[in-house]
């Protein structure tokens, strides 16, 4: 097999590529490991940043998300009883969007399959070889056979535990990490959401996260031990603490139901460099992860797309070979800004086992420093909606 961009992973971030480079006359072969049905069962993130509304749209798969997502213009803090919104409109001008990532790779794959693009699903063993020559090399297992993909370029949007990161040798390669002791116990119900926008409350019980997909269907979560597990959570356990955590106008409000999914996520920092060896680029989460209090996930990964995007058009339809020779650099720039305030949002929020007491006043004078300072609002709504690309 030949193609002029190889991409390792058929996610949002690979799917993304894949469409953008499709669509410029850029020809792609995307390898994912897990079933189409399975990469669609995934409940992740639903709240797109403006710049990422923006590609959506450019890459014409934007037409549902427009339709159906929930412009959010802002957003509520809470510590306890007091709670504090912050006006993305008024304070930048733009807002975000809540649109599932289920709904968006949904469209993505509903799109590349209009275009015709190879898509090969239960993809095992794969191998990156000669990423640094002018024609790397990706070996895998396909149906019992093994394949061979040649290619001017590879995409490694194969997620954290994928091959990509791991063919940069460990002699080149630098990995920043901070592993948080606790983790997020999340909850998908048909019920109502219990407001109108997103809340992030801190209390002396730790974080809740109340949030939402669509009018009838909300996501809630709450923060636990990583000792925990989903089984040992019933769902009224799981209501009960919620309501503990959330201010207590809205947890009266609160209507509940059973859960239709419910699952544990740890929270990490993590970033890995450089993103580029040879013609080798990591994408997403093969270069990084965000605690989700940020937001921030999916949008980095897709500001990721589009320095790489325009690089390997520049670079296959122009013969300019700048912008792959600064991709690196560039997306590292935005992703270390992203960390930042995925960091500060975290640590601002949870209750940490065995905080001294001065912490917790801590958090609750950097929302009354929010609840008073427009400046230190709009700090964050800009960071909250993207930063520029």
């Amino acid at each position: 097999m030949k193609t002029e961009v190889a991409i390792i992973g058929g996610g949002p971030s690979g799917l993304l590529l894949s469409q953008l480079l499709n669509r410029a006359g850029v020809a792609t072969v995307v390898l994912e490991r897990a079933s189409r049905a399975h990469v669609l069962g995934r409940i992740r993130a639903g709240v797109l940043e403006s710049g990422t509304v923006a590609l959506l749209t450019e890459a014409g798969v934007g037409a549902r998300m427009m339709r159906e997502g929930i412009p959010h213009e802002g957003c509520y803090l809470s510590d306890d009883d007091l709670m504090v919104r912050i006006n993305f409109h008024e304070l930048t001008g733009k807002s975000v969007m809540v649109y599932g990532q289920t709904e968006v790779t949904q469209d993505l794959y509903e799109a590349q399959s209009a275009m015709g693009t190879t898509i090969l699903h239960g993809v095992e063993d794969v191998v990156i070889e000669c990423a640094k020559d002018s024609a790397p090399v990706v070996s895998f297992l396909h149906e019992g056979a093994r394949r061979t993909l040649t290619c001017r370029y590879v995409a490694g949007c194969d997620g954290f535990h994928g091959v990509s990161r791991g063919t940069i040798p460990a002699a080149k390669r630098q990995e920043f990490e901070r592993v948080y002791p606790f983790g997020w116990l999340g909850v998908l119900s048909e019920t109502p959401p219990c407001s109108d926008e997103i809340i992030y409350a801190n209390s002396h019980r730790g974080f809740a996260l109340a949030s939402m997909r669509n009018p009838t269907l909300s996501r809630y979560y709450v923060q636990v031990p990583l000792s925990d597990r989903p089984e040992d959570w019933s769902d009224a356990r799981f209501w009960d603490e919620l309501r503990r955590r959330l201010p207590s106008d809205t947890a009266e409000a609160m209507i509940t139901g059973p859960s239709i999914e419910k699952s544990i996520a740890p929270l990490r920092s993590f970033v890995a460099e450089p993103l580029r060896w040879g013609n080798l680029f990591l994408v997403g989460d093969a270069a990084h992860i965000v605690p989700p209090t940020g937001a921030k996930g999916l949008n980095l990964a897709v500001s990721d797309v589009y320095y790489l995007h325009h690089a390997l058009i520049d670079a296959l339809k122009r013969d300019d070979t700048r912008g792959i020779e600064g991709y690196s650099d560039l997306a590292l720039q935005r992703i270390w800004k992203a960390m930042r305030f995925s960091w500060q949002m975290t640590m601002m929020l949870h209750h940490f086992e065995g905080e001294d007491s001065f912490a917790a006043q801590m958090r609750k004078a950097s929302l009354a420093h929010l609840a008073r300072s427009e400046t230190a609002r709009r700090e964050l709504a800009e960071n909250y909606i993207g930063l520029p690309f």
